[in-house]
């Protein structure tokens, strides 16, 4: 890789990640070509983008983003691959799911919405993150839960009081 081509690499990745909420860094160093294959099309399945890059110039786009890595630099060694997602549990949910086939990918470090987790241990606490539609759907729920009780009520409420009020004029 010439010099020129190394400054490009690094000025897309600087750009990719100046504009990403979500971030993992993974190993998959190890996984055989069938493997990676059906890695790559789960990551496709999931809307998650999977590169491998080179360490030092994920470093240098590091130092060269206007986000604050903090510690992942630290985690920079061996084999990397990158998971861009919207989502900041989907890749945690890929990487689970594919690990009742393979002891691969091992997670790194993540950059979850600025918060960042370092370590393999940290995957339970990445895959139970709610998503925003999840959150909103949460929200949503607990508003619409008074109102049905409420409605509810009404609904049985005015059933039975009906059916007193016709038992009455009947008398």
């Amino acid at each position: 890789m010439t010099k020129q081509e190394k400054a490009q690499e690094i000025q897309d990745l600087t750009t990719e990640l100046s504009s990403v909420k979500n971030l993992y860094l993974t190993d998959i160093a190890g996984l055989d070509a069938l493997q990676t294959t059906a890695l790559r099309r789960a990551c496709f399945k999931a809307n998650i983008k999977l590169s491998v890059v080179k360490n030092t110039l994920l470093a240098k786009a590091m130092e060269a983003s206007d986000k604050d890595f903090g510690e992942l630099q630290s985690v920079l060694k061996g084999n990397t691959s990158l998971m861009f997602s919207e989502a900041g549990n989907t890749p945690a949910k890929v990487i689970k799911d594919f690990r009742k086939k393979s002891d691969k990918p091992i997670l790194k470090g993540a950059f979850i919405e600025e918060a960042i987790y370092i370590g393999d241990d940290q995957i339970d606490v990445l895959e139970s993150i709610k998503s925003k539609e999840e959150l909103i759907g949460d929200v949503i729920a607990i508003l619409q839960s008074p109102a049905k009780n409420v409605i509810s009520a009404l609904q049985s409420g005015g059933s039975n009081l009906s059916g007193i009020l016709k038992t009455l004029s009947e008398r």
